[in-house]
């Protein structure tokens, strides 16, 4: 089935509609009616592109992006966390309100909702989406690296991963361009560490949990047998220890059927002889040592 085409944005602005014969009056009576829609200061787009992307995800940081970028002048780039939301790229944490973009003359800092940054992009590490100049999904994700903390980045960079919006060797070429600006040691690590296999944020900051009180290394979206009976897909497994963790982001059981699969599965892989695990995102996310020590010493009375 072919996809519709991607709606792209058009914007117009005071000085353009002023100098299409538009009073102040007349703008501002068309904004009142709804004709059009403001997304920056004295930026605007027409009610019929506003509704395009009411379905699109991010839709309207979307259009707050536009508007920054008309304002901040030629050369300027959505990026950081709005290029993740236009790419619709994983990042942990609440609603992102402030738009970022690059400026190659831009001054940096913080005005009006906008974070500027400064930096010369070389042309291979920007795209256009929804007519829009952004940076690509590899060189977002390794912005994000350089400037959120090291869980937050992996998030990032196991969705872009696992969505195919980039490939691990894009990852490693882009942080290698990065590696003598600010932050591109941890930029390099990332990418390294980055995995397509994990398939929610959840799995992600396991993984970084994992990583960081020394636990082995799990393999991620095992098929479980038993003999030639297939069991199920587990988050995790120790596949020496038969250890299995599952990270549940707690929806599975407000559905009373998929709870009740959730057991009948658990039942079935302890018959096969192997021990699970569940933890929910309170726990990987504020007690992340308990989860670590809980994991730890399943794998030492497994091995025992």
């Amino acid at each position: 089935m072919t996809q519709p085409p991607e709606p792209q944005i058009r914007v117009a602005t005071t000085a353009r509609l002023r100098a299409a014969g538009r009073t102040p009056e007349q703008i501002r009576a068309l904004v009142r009616k709804g004709d059009l829609v403001p997304v920056a200061r004295g930026v605007y787009v027409r009610q019929a592109v506003a509704r395009a992307f009411d379905p699109v995800p991010n839709g309207g940081h979307v259009q707050r992006a536009a508007g920054a970028i008309v304002l901040a002048g030629r050369g300027s780039v959505i990026s950081h966390r709005s290029a993740a939301l236009v790419h619709d790229i994983a990042t942990p944490g609440s609603d992102v309100a402030e738009v970022s973009i690059t400026s190659p003359a831009g001054r940096r800092g913080r005005r009006h909702g906008v974070h500027v940054y400064s930096a010369a992009l070389p042309g291979c590490h920007v795209t256009r989406r929804f007519g829009l100049p952004v940076t690509t999904p590899a060189r977002t994700v390794i912005d994000l690296a350089r400037t959120l903390t090291f869980a937050e980045a992996v998030v990032a960079a196991d969705s872009a991963l696992h969505h195919g919006l980039t490939v691990a060797v894009d990852l490693w070429k882009v942080a290698a361009e990065c590696r003598y600006m600010w932050g591109g040691a941890r930029a390099a690590r990332v990418a390294r560490f980055a995995d397509g296999m994990a398939e929610s944020p959840l799995e992600s900051l396991a993984r970084v949990l994992f990583h960081e009180y020394e636990l082995p290394a799990p393999e991620l979206q095992v098929p479980i047998y038993d003999g030639d009976r297939f069991i199920g897909r587990v988050d995790f497994l120790w596949r020496k220890a038969r250890l299995i963790a599952e990270v549940d982001g707690g929806v599975k059981y407000t559905d009373p059927r998929r709870a009740r699969a959730q057991l009948w599965r658990d039942k079935a892989l302890r018959a096969a002889g192997y021990e699970v695990l569940h933890f929910d995102w309170a726990e990987i996310t504020t007690q992340p040592a308990q989860v670590a020590a809980a994991i730890q010493a399943a794998l030492l009375a497994r091995a025992a």
